[in-house]
């Protein structure tokens, strides 16, 4: 197996193989805490991995003791200055902001994306964490809600990801209190797909199995799940059928059918 590693500004490193694309964030020195260069390698690492027809599926995971313990404190400034307060509302990544995308960048990528959690998971590392498809929480993980304990509101994202799959009141909750949460109980919370005391294996079987399936239809549906929350259901019925025609009959769609029926393993074109 032939492994190709890519890395940005020495904070995010890729390590492709078998059409899943491992991503790491590589500041374990800081719990992977966010300052300039790492908001930076997070969004050319997403920019990379949305051009690459041939992964199928991304793993996003923190090297050392933690994902990710939020924003670094000690870079506040830093990041003023680079984006300021009134700057805030520029639109610099299609419907985000440049704090927003280190975020969004997960839920636009047209691959799913699992994320595997251990550790500290802390304000933009819980937004970064919630942006991806599916989570896998370790059960001891300590995960925060952070920004009210500065004064801030949670501003990465975290508003448009967290509506789907955390209840209303819960993250109203979490977010005025900014109280930690165990990974166990972000289970019953909604925070995690699954808990698992190996979240990254966990989570590169999860992808695996995914890379096995037809990549046109994994991107349909992704495309679908991102789309139907502002749909009424004539306008989800419609785009449903819209993507089945793109797919039916279609020479992947075709080759899931036959490696089917031939019991052997699919081999789809990227």
């Amino acid at each position: 197996m032939t492994t190709e590693i890519l890395t940005f500004k020495d904070r995010v490193r890729i390590d492709i193989a078998d059409h899943v694309a491992d991503v790491h964030l590589i500041r374990s020195d800081k719990m992977n805490a966010l300052d300039p260069d790492m908001f930076a390698g997070i969004i050319k690492a997403g920019a990379a991995l949305h051009e690459r027809s041939d992964v199928r599926a991304v793993v996003l995971s923190g090297e050392g003791r933690s994902f990710c313990a939020g924003l670094d404190m000690a870079s506040f400034t830093a990041l003023g200055d680079s984006g300021g307060p009134n700057k805030l509302t520029d639109r610099t990544y299609g419907d985000s902001n440049k704090f927003q995308q280190v975020a969004m960048v997960w839920r636009k990528l047209p691959m799913p994306v699992i994320a595997a959690v251990h550790g500290v998971c802390f304000g933009g590392g819980a937004q970064i964490m919630s942006g991806a498809d599916m989570r896998i929480i370790a059960p001891d993980a300590r995960l925060s809600v952070m920004e009210m304990r500065w004064g801030l509101v949670p501003d990465m994202g975290g508003y448009t990801v967290w509506r789907g799959f955390v209840r209303d009141d819960v993250i109203r909750e979490l977010t005025y209190t900014n109280r930690e949460f165990s990974g166990e109980e972000a289970l019953s919370l909604g925070f995690a797909t699954y808990n698992d005391s190996d979240p990254h294996g966990r989570a590169m079987a999860i992808a695996t199995e995914i890379a096995s399936k037809n990549p046109d239809a994994i991107r349909a549906a992704k495309a679908l799940f991102n789309k139907v929350p502002d749909m009424d259901s004539d306008a989800i019925l419609i785009e449903e059928s819209v993507e089945q025609a793109k797919i039916i009959r279609s020479p992947n769609q075709m080759e899931a059918v036959m490696a089917f029926m031939g019991k052997r393993k699919a081999e789809f074109k990227d």
